[in-house]
């Protein structure tokens, strides 16, 4: 049974649990009630603003109900709101802080080629039918950063089907979709069957998309393989044999630009890796091909700037860290822009090879996601 004990002060409360104690702040339980006054009980949506609640408000009373809740009345209000002690403690806030740089969102698994020996893969058509795969499916891409479709129709638009799966093609000055034709013993060098880096797409943009969706509707060719690397599993691999070069590529920022056609001239300033203000690991960004001139690392640090990102690339090209497939026609794959590098083989012999490509962003990714496993625990709890 839920015990919980009131502040003398009625600042905050401490509510104790099976998992622990948690303390609550009387101004923040106010800000979270979830009664129809407060809330919209249809959109979810705050009904008030921060404003309308007293600066001075403090917790008058709290006791657990017979039904397990949590019920607190405040003053000056004089109001009482109820609480489910089980939100409480997934959405507590009281716990010892971290000053460690780069730690992760406990959603992210890392990978590699030892311990990711095929990528996560599902069938188009049953991801179409069943919520259920779909929800798997999309969980991956949460977890691994990208996962591989099967069957699904090898026809020009294709992609636009997998996007609907989850939200929304995001168009850029490529248009909704771009192709990517490659033919051995090209007329036009613009159809290369060289390799390419592993690299995250689009850095020179703000925002830069992040979902990457490419579809394979030709592939005679030999070689040409897929190519997948965890940026996340990269930076930290550079955290842990240096610290400092870690710390430099995520401390300033590198410069990319695109300007490949006209009346086209896309710049961002953003560091290749990427912390959030409690020292999460949110993003990668490594695209030698499209780095401008790097000005914001002073003097005095550029040159260990560059062993960073050197030893950065070397690490990324490291065959340890890739996992690698082949696309046949019907077939893609999905990828976080922000956190999975992707590249391909070379190509050799005679054929051709012919994907789409398209944009979206993984707020689409984790809302169906999030929606899917939300619908299975509530039907679990009735």
């Amino acid at each position: 049974m839920p015990d919980v004990s009131v502040d003398p002060s009625g600042q905050f409360l401490t509510l104790t649990l099976p998992n622990g104690s948690h303390r609550f702040h009387a101004i923040w339980l106010r800000d979270n009630a979830q009664d129809p006054e407060t809330r919209s009980t249809g959109n979810g949506q705050k009904r008030i603003t921060l404003g309308a609640i007293p600066s001075d408000i403090v917790i008058d009373d709290a006791n657990i109900t017979d039904d397990g809740k949590l019920t607190i009345r405040f003053l000056p209000e004089a109001k009482n709101v109820s609480f489910d002690p089980v939100w409480l403690s997934q959405n507590s806030y009281d716990r010892q802080g971290t000053n460690t740089r780069g730690w992760l969102n406990p959603d992210v698994q890392l990978w590699d080629a030892k311990s990711m020996p095929a990528a996560p893969c599902a069938d188009y058509t049953e991801l179409k039918c069943g919520s259920a795969e779909l929800g798997k499916w999309l969980g991956d891409i949460v977890r691994y950063g990208f996962a591989k479709i099967e069957n699904s129709p090898a026809e020009p638009g294709a992609l636009f089907g997998i996007v609907d799966l989850f939200g929304h093609v995001r168009e850029t000055n490529y248009g909704r979709h771009f192709e990517v034709r490659t033919e051995i013993n090209p007329t036009n060098l613009a159809f290369t069957g060289l390799g390419l880096q592993a690299h995250t797409d689009n850095p020179y943009r703000d925002p830069v998309p992040t979902v990457q969706v490419l579809h394979c509707l030709e592939s005679s060719a030999a070689g040409g393989e897929n190519m997948v690397v965890d940026g996340f599993a990269a930076a930290l691999r550079l955290k842990d044999e240096n610290p400092e070069w870690f710390d430099l590529l995520a401390d300033y920022c590198a410069r990319f630009e695109y300007s490949g056609e006209k009346g086209v001239v896309l710049t961002s300033r953003r560091p290749m890796i990427e912390l959030a203000p409690d020292g999460e690991l949110i993003a990668v960004r490594f695209n030698n091909r499209s780095c401008a001139a790097i000005t914001d690392v002073p003097f005095e640090k550029m040159a260990d700037y560059y062993a960073a990102y050197r030893r950065l690339g070397e690490i990324i090209d490291d065959e340890a860290m890739e996992v690698t497939f082949r696309l046949e026609p019907g077939e893609a794959f999905v990828v976080n822009n922000s956190r999975v590098l992707h590249a391909r083989k070379a190509y050799s012999g005679h054929g051709t090879r012919w994907l789409q490509g398209c944009y979206a962003d993984m707020d689409g990714v984790r809302s169906t996601y999030h929606a899917i496993q939300r619908t299975f625990s509530n039907e679990a709890a009735e």
